[in-house]
């Protein structure tokens, strides 16, 4: 078992202004999903066990909000990061393999 609680955690952070408070939320979790596939395109991926960190500082001069987010994740290539979503701990957690059934070969 590879021990993944030994590799270096790496940080990948978006920076950016939103202006419409209502988006906020809707936007913190676009933003993050970004930040994750752009985490597995480079080969790593996302540590389960740190919340992503999501800081908003309202601008009164400007009249905008200014965030900055924060994913955290580990290198285990780019060949690996297509088949686990995430490393809890020292545990990677894998996804499940598509099946094929009659329906979706046009056999029924």
């Amino acid at each position: 078992m590879e021990l993944f609680h030994h590799k270096p955690i790496k940080r990948f952070g978006l920076d950016g202004i939103i202006i419409d408070d209502s988006a906020i939320y809707r936007l913190q979790q676009e933003y993050t999903k970004l930040l994750v596939s752009e985490m597995r395109l480079s080969g790593y991926a996302p540590r389960l066990d740190i919340d992503p960190h999501f800081t908003l500082s309202y601008n009164e001069q400007k009249n905008y909000f200014e965030f900055t987010l924060s994913v955290y994740g580990i290198y285990i290539g780019r060949k690996r990061a297509e088949w686990i979503i995430g490393i809890d701990g020292i545990k990677p957690i894998y996804t499940q393999p598509a099946k094929l059934n009659e329906y979706s070969q046009g056999l029924a």
